[in-house]
């Protein structure tokens, strides 16, 4: 028996009245439903992380690379606010490098009408320059249609089952060929 895959959901948001936890909800809600991948959450509003860079990392910051070191994959939850992902998100990325490498990573985005895709573009190249493999599928959420689950449930649900699929193939790929030889950065 195969050990499952180790995915991170992570909601990139934080502000007040989200509705980032209710798609991350939905989306975790969608991915249990696969025996094969052990999912985990990160929620950003659960880091106290410093308003700049510090010089020594804090508690919050090493614990937050810590949950990036141990998985194997990553969902990222991102809504989209001025044709852009938010600053706390990025902050957050910044604070790995290294344990981002070689693995895949998937979006599920929601804004309004764009669907986070502009958000998604912008991660795209943030998560290329840190070595890590972003799948080509990604979920949007068109939030002036209303929650995942009053929208078209059909095509929604499938646009998650292939987001799966292709995170699950890359990152099953990507565990043995970490295993076989370190990643050249």
């Amino acid at each position: 028996m195969m050990t499952p895959l180790r995915v991170t959901v992570i909601i990139g948001s934080t502000r007040e009245g989200r509705a980032g936890d209710r798609v991350a909800r939905w989306f975790v809600d969608q991915a249990v439903r696969h025996d094969d991948l052990a999912v985990t959450v990160v929620d950003l509003t659960e880091y106290d992380f410093p308003g700049r860079y510090p010089a020594e990392p804090t508690a919050s910051i090493r614990a937050f690379v810590s949950e990036v070191g141990r998985a194997e994959a990553f969902v990222v939850v991102t809504p989209e606010y001025n044709h852009s992902f938010p600053a706390p998100l990025k902050q957050a990325i910044d604070y790995a490098y290294d344990e981002w490498q070689a693995k895949p990573v998937g979006f599920v985005a929601y804004g309004c009408r764009s669907t986070g895709r502009h958000a998604v573009d912008q991660l795209r190249t943030v998560f290329t320059a840190l070595h890590a493999m972003t799948v080509r599928d990604v979920v949007g959420i068109d939030l002036l249609a209303g929650e995942p689950t009053s929208q078209d449930t059909d095509q929604v649900g499938r646009d998650a089952s292939v987001l799966l699929d292709q995170l699950r193939w890359w990152g099953l790929a990507l565990r043995e060929g970490r295993a076989a030889r370190p990643y050249a950065s």
